[in-house]
C-alpha cells in the first residue's frame, strides 16, 4: 500500500488543454497525501513529452499499449490505484483548491463511507456556470434537499430509490473507497450507465455516501449538438433498458420493492430521451429510437 491517502486518477481520451488545466487544478491541491496518474488511452501527440517536462514526482503519467474504451481504461485506474480512497476524475474537469480539503473533512466526519459527493457548480465547454435542464432537475428534484445546506450519510433503499428516481450524483466528482471499487468494477457490457450500475452494486453491498455541500469542483457539461444527437441509436437506449430491467429484478429479490419500481419505470432516463428530441429533429432514426425509449411500456422486473 502506498503511503497517501488519495490517488487522483485521470482516464483520459480528448481535448490536450482541456485536459492540462484538469492536471493543474489537481496540483493546486493541498497536503501532501495524494498522488495524481493519468492514463492515457489515446494516441495525441505531445502528451507524454508534457508531462516528461512537468518535473512534479506527485504527478503521473501511463499511456495505454491500445484502446481499452472507456469502461476498459476506469477499470484499469482503479486496479493501478494504490491509496485507500480513488478519484476517477473526468479529463475536462476542474477541481477548486479545496476539493481534498472537503473529502478529508466527509471521511473523518463519516469514516465508514464508501463513496463521498462534495459540492459541485457545473459549466459549459468554455468554462462558464451552467444550468441546463439536467443539472436543475439533478438539484432541485431528484437529490434529497437537505443536502444542498448540511452534510449527510446516506444509504440503503432510501438512497437506491432517490438515485434510479434520477441519477443526482456527479461521477467524476466522487471519492471512492478503493477495495470498493476492486469488488464491483465497471461493467465491460455497459457502455453509457456503468456509474450508476457500480453504485448500485455498492448500496447492495452494503455502501454508504457522505456528502458535503461545500463547493469544491467544476464539472464541464458540453452542449447537446445535433451531431452528437444523431448518434444516438437504438442500441444505446437498450442498454438502459435492460439495465434498468435487471436492476429491477435484483432489487426485488434483494427485498427493495420502493427501489425495485423506481428502476422499473426509470422516469428521469426517459424524461431525458425527451429532452434530446430538438437536437435529434432532422434525423428521423434518433427521434424513434428517442422515443421509443421515453414512452414504450417498462416490461415487469423479472419479465
Amino acid at each position: 500500500m502506498s503511503g497517501h491517502a488519495f490517488d487522483v486518477m485521470i482516464p483520459y481520451y480528448g481535448d490536450v488543454p482541456l485536459l492540462q488545466a484538469a492536471v493543474r487544478s489537481v496540483q493546486a491541491q493541498d497536503g501532501d497525501d495524494w498522488h495524481l496518474t493519468v492514463v492515457d488511452d489515446g494516441a495525441e501527440p505531445g502528451v507524454p513529452e508534457w508531462f516528461a517536462a512537468l518535473g512534479d514526482p506527485r504527478v503521473s503519467y501511463l499511456r495505454n499499449p491500445r484502446n481499452l474504451g472507456v469502461t476498459g481504461n476506469f477499470n484499469r485506474c482503479v486496479q493501478l490505484a494504490q491509496a485507500p480512497h480513488v478519484v476517477l476524475m473526468g479529463c475536462d474537469d476542474l477541481m477548486l483548491p479545496g476539493y481534498l480539503r472537503t473529502v478529508r473533512r466527509a471521511l473523518r466526519r463519516s469514516p465508514e463511507a464508501t463513496m463521498v459527493q462534495p459540492g459541485v457548480q457545473v459549466v459549459d465547454a468554455a468554462g462558464r456556470p451552467s444550468s441546463s435542464l439536467v443539472d436543475t432537475a439533478k438539484r432541485w428534484v431528484y437529490a434529497p434537499a437537505g443536502i444542498r445546506t448540511v452534510p449527510a450519510l446516506l444509504g440503503g433503499e432510501d438512497l437506491a430509490v432517490s438515485l434510479l428516481r434520477g441519477n443526482w450524483l456527479y461521477f467524476p466528482s466522487v471519492c471512492w473507497r478503493t477495495e470498493a471499487l476492486r469488488r464491483h468494477p465497471f461493467r465491460a457490457d455497459l457502455g453509457v450507465i456503468q456509474d450508476l450500475a457500480v453504485v448500485v452494486d455498492l448500496l447492495l453491498d452494503g455502501g454508504q455516501l457522505a456528502t458535503d455541500p461545500e463547493v469544491c469542483f467544476r464539472y464541464r457539461r458540453h452542449a447537446v449538438s445535433a451531431s452528437a444527437a444523431q448518434a444516438v441509436t437504438g442500441a444505446r437506449f437498450d442498454e438502459a433498458r435492460r439495465f434498468f430491467r435487471g436492476t429491477a429484478a435484483r432489487l426485488a429479490a434483494h427485498g427493495w420493492p420502493r427501489a425495485a419500481r423506481a428502476a422499473h419505470h426509470h422516469w428521469s432516463s426517459r424524461l431525458h430521451a425527451l429532452t434530446l428530441l430538438p437536437s435529434a429533429a432532422p434525423a428521423p432514426r434518433p427521434m424513434a429510437a428517442l422515443l421509443h425509449h421515453a414512452v414504450s411500456r417498462a416490461p415487469e422486473a423479472g419479465g
